[in-house]
């Protein structure tokens, strides 16, 4: 799989996540308007998303080994420096909590896609409930930065 064909489906895996997935079920909340997904940290952008891995395809998950589960939510994180709109490396840290304060694991590994242009990423899942909402604070300090920077988010899932 290319690195577009791949960037495209998580974009839009991100949009089906912010919509609540594709559950058929006449329990569905009224749509919500989807939340932030980029956060401009001076010389760089930061760009995230997080989706149950079920809504992944087979083959993204095998490559990549990740469990497809409507149990399991993944969090991806792209840094792009501003000045020449190419992807960097940096330190990525991820708190994640949802609202009855419980700590949620996430280990987040770095995705590096030569292409024409190198894509690089991480990524990280954790386990979820129906209906959780998971507060995501994102330590990042992007390569050649003294400082790191903050970006706060939030998410809810959908299991049934």
């Amino acid at each position: 799989m290319n690195k577009g064909t791949l960037l495209t489906s998580l974009s839009l895996l991100a949009l089906l996540s912010a919509c609540g997935g594709l559950g058929n079920s006449a329990d569905i909340p009224e749509a919500q308007p989807a939340g932030a997904t980029s956060a401009d940290i001076g010389n760089h952008i930061i760009y995230f998303s997080a989706q149950s891995t079920d809504q992944l395809l087979p083959a993204v998950a095998r490559e990549y080994d990740i469990v497809r589960s409507k149990n399991r939510a993944m969090l991806n994180v792209s840094i792009i420096r501003e000045s020449d709109n190419l992807p960097v490396m940096a330190e990525v840290i991820v708190k994640a909590v949802n609202l009855a304060g419980q700590l949620k694991n996430i280990t987040m590994r770095k995705i590096e896609e030569p292409d024409d242009v190198i894509a690089i990423y991480y990524i990280g899942d954790t386990t979820v409930a129906n209906r959780e909402v998971l507060v995501f604070d994102i330590g990042i300090k992007p390569e050649g930065e003294d400082a790191p920077s903050t970006v706060r988010f939030e998410r809810q899932f959908y299991s049934d």
